[in-house]
């Protein structure tokens, strides 16, 4: 398209702070203009009179000089008005220079594009921002139809639209309503306007000005805010926890589709309600006010009820306990905390389940112990009494047998000497398996001598130094508290003796504060507690659970080349005191 010879520049219609037009000397001027034309009519007809008066022959002398006089006064006073009717328009013409030279000044200046067209649609005004937006140069476009400047396929609809807005007479209004305009760009690039349209009359013709603003940043942020909110959107419904936002007053304004099932209530109806709608009456105000003080605290995001369960309430009525998290953030409508929730039923029920089932696993492994130990007993009572017994009559037997052989019966004698051996042999295996299983001792004479001679017997079997140290020489427990003790000193001292391959060995019992603590210490070669278990090795696992069931915990401490100290602790009551 050939471009057209550059317009005139329209006048554009602005406010001036006074218009020569309106100046005291212009108003000066118009005044004496209406006041002296009638004077002025009536000094020119006097001398039309007096030169027909001359004319005619009446007092020609002096109707000369009053004709002359008259035409005179009329000449002067015509130039003087003449004159100020000049300076006037001179004046008018400056002032409407400086103002059009300030409002071009402001369309220049101004950051938003800035074009005016006629009413064929021609562009006459094409202000600096409008050059950078379109990357068109100003002498390119004046002249030239503003479909110059947007996409084809809007042009015919916009021509439309501005001969409309010229015909309702409206002197402004905003382009597209809520809709985003388009513009073309010189290199054919597309991008979204704002738009807002005006119009005025400059004599003879109709004038349209609109101001655009290139709004493709805009456009981009919020297309970008669009997809991380749809993207958010679809992470918060696909969430496998109910996620519930309230503002400052504590309303639902956000409501994810696991809150609608763990609720048992629709979106719709959960927003715009207060959060309380799902929290149990006898709750809602201690969690109100925890919200406010989390809220007036300095910390984002905590969990909530750290150390106890959460309890929610479904539509239905029915109470459930929940795991929640909460947040806030701040923004320029207020406050909002975001709560993320976890229906825990299954796992509180399991939870309920795991504890009845160690509860009776505690207890029938106290019963068992109690069981086993009361058949240890037994079985040793059996041993050292019966079978003890039995022995040892067999013993004096076979003495007497011995007594009464004839000196002549050599083979016979060597026989009862080796039956004499065997049945020492048998006495004392007796006598030693029977203080495995329980000694008597531990029953007829209590816990301290017991400990006393299980000490004295680990060092005569292993020559290994043991010391035995008891803060309460009185101590008395009661029996499965004292078998329990000696249990653990004797287990202890047995795989110091197969393991630790240690040259000292300390034992301690000390009584404090209704505790009761074991402690055995040997300087022999240790191990390293991470390390697996070997196959078939119970021995500190015997322990744990040993002092498990006396509500207790056992400790063992030790590192390769350092040794091994084991402590068990749990609670007792002496005999006597009260409970």
């Amino acid at each position: 398209m050939s471009a057209r010879p550059p317009a005139a520049s329209p006048r554009i219609a602005t406010a001036a702070p006074l218009s020569p037009d309106s100046s005291p000397t212009a108003l000066t001027y118009g005044r004496l203009l209406i006041i002296l034309a009638p004077v002025l009519a009536l000094i020119a007809a006097t001398a039309v009179m007096a030169t027909g008066a001359w004319l005619l022959g009446w007092y020609r002398t002096e109707m000369v000089i009053a004709a002359a006089v008259a035409g005179s006064a009329v000449v002067v006073v015509t130039m003087l008005l003449l004159y100020g009717q000049i300076g006037q328009q001179r004046a008018s013409h400056l002032a409407l220079q400086n103002v059009e030279a300030r409002v071009s000044g402001i369309v220049e200046s101004a950051m938003d594009p800035i074009v005016t067209v006629d009413e064929q649609q021609r562009i006459l005004v094409f202000n600096a921002a409008a050059e950078q937006v379109f990357r068109w140069p100003r002498a390119a476009v004046l002249g030239q139809p503003l479909g110059k400047l947007l996409p084809e396929r809007f042009r015919e609809g916009h021509v439309a639209y501005i001969e409309h807005f010229g015909r309702t007479g409206s002197t402004s209004r905003r382009m597209g309503g809520q809709n985003v305009l388009m513009a073309l760009r010189a290199d054919g690039e597309e991008f979204p306007i704002e738009a807002s349209i005006s119009q005025h009359s400059d004599g003879e013709r109709r004038l349209f000005t609109v101001i655009l603003r290139d709004i493709t940043e805009r456009v981009r942020s919020e297309s970008l805010l669009e997809r991380s909110e749809s993207r958010l959107r679809g992470i918060l419904d696909s969430a496998m926890d109910a996620i519930i936002t309230v503002d400052g007053n504590q309303h639902v304004v956000m409501f994810n589709a696991a809150a609608e099932a763990m609720f048992g209530c629709p979106q719709a109806e959960a927003i715009g309600a207060p959060l309380s709608w799902f929290i149990p009456e006898r709750f809602r105000g201690a969690h109100a006010g925890h919200v406010r003080g989390f809220g007036e605290g300095t910390i984002v995001s905590r969990r909530m009820g750290a150390l106890r369960l959460v309890t929610g309430l479904r539509r239905n009525g029915i109470e459930f306990p929940i795991d929640a998290s909460i947040s806030q953030v701040s923004g320029r409508d207020g406050k909002f905390y975001t709560v993320i929730l976890r229906d825990v039923s299954a796992r509180v029920l399991a939870e309920e389940a795991l504890r009845r089932s160690k509860e009776e696993l505690h207890e029938l492994a106290s019963a068992a112990h109690r069981a086993r130990e009361q058949e240890k007993s037994r079985i040793a009572r059996e041993l050292h009494d019966e079978l003890g017994q039995a022995l040892t009559a067999l013993q004096m037997d076979v003495a007497w047998c011995r007594a009464k052989i004839p000196p002549d019966k050599d083979g016979m004698a060597m026989r009862l000497s080796r039956m004499e051996t065997l049945l020492e042999t048998t006495v004392a295996a007796t006598r030693r398996i029977s203080a495995d299983l329980r000694p008597l001792m531990l029953d007829d004479l209590g816990l301290l001598p017991a400990l006393e001679w299980l000490v004295e017997s680990f060092t005569e079997h292993t020559s290994i130094r043991c010391e035995l140290a008891v803060g309460n020489a009185d101590l008395e427990l009661p029996d499965l508290q004292a078998t329990a003790v000696f249990r653990t000193v004797q287990e202890s001292l047995t795989n110091i003796a197969k393991h630790a391959g240690a040259s000292r060995v300390d034992v301690a019992i000390e009584h404090r504060d209704s505790e009761l603590t074991v402690s055995v210490r040997d300087d022999g070669v240790g191990f390293s507690p991470e390390a697996s278990r070997k196959p078939n090795s119970y021995g500190l696992l015997g322990l744990r659970e040993r002092a498990a069931l006396l509500g207790g915990e056992a400790r063992v401490t030790s590192a390769p080349g350092r040794g091994t100290h084991v402590e068990v602790r749990f609670p007792v009551v002496l005999e006597g005191a009260p409970s």
